[in-house]
């Protein structure tokens, strides 16, 4: 049986194909049901949905033989997984924003915040610069613009939230996109289905540009 973890949303819900494309269909994992677990025992799959931030977990701890999670939790959690394939799909930016005319005081420890705080911390360690992290959960716009911190650390897509508080990118750290993970033990013991999966899902990301 492999085990697959899905980030629910619509990500997930287009990976999912992907994997029926594969012929790891389980038609079931896209109705209505509270169900937690779709299991098709003829394809020999199984599938969970769940938060986004919470595939890399499943898949480090064995839960989830393969799951699929953008580059961002990769980078912040670092978990111990192999990742094996960008499907270029869900593309963002990991970035740095602030209030518009907005200048950095070389000589001052910089407030950030953001919920990345790995991911901050690295890219101004990389470039030499103190900061102090404000790690928040929502709303990291909402910082800048009371003062509680000079610039924010955040996922962008299209920048409207940015542009509608005021706020605008100074610096992009790193493009985001979701990737295919896999559990270390599980690509030993399940090779052959994972390779497969894996040889489909490259062979569609290719026809996808």
């Amino acid at each position: 049986m492999l085990n697959v973890a899905l980030p629910k949303g619509r990500l997930g819900e287009k990976v999912y194909s992907m994997f029926a494309s594969a012929g790891f269909e389980c038609p079931e994992a896209l109705g209505d049901s509270r169900k937690l677990i779709f299991v098709n025992e003829e394809k020999g799959v199984s599938y969970f949905w769940v938060k986004p931030s919470d595939v890399s977990v499943y898949v480090e701890r064995g839960s989830a033989d393969i799951g699929v999670v953008g580059k961002d939790i990769i980078d912040e959690y670092k978990p111990d997984v192999y990742e094996i394939l960008d499907l270029k799909m869900g593309k963002c930016r990991m970035c740095v924003a602030a209030r518009k005319g907005y200048r950095d005081n070389p000589g001052r420890t910089i407030r950030v915040a953001t919920k990345f705080s790995n991911i901050a911390r690295s890219y101004y360690s990389s470039i030499g610069r103190d900061i102090d992290i404000i790690h928040l959960n929502g709303s990291i716009e909402l910082a800048p613009v009371l003062g509680m911190s000079d610039v924010i650390v955040d996922i962008v897509e299209t920048g409207t939230t940015l542009k509608e508080n005021g706020l605008e990118v100074i610096e992009t750290i790193m493009p985001i996109s979701a990737r295919v993970i896999v559990n270390k033990a599980a690509f030993e013991f399940k090779k052959k289905d994972i390779i497969k999966v894996l040889d489909s899902l490259m062979e569609q990301t290719k026809e996808n540009g």
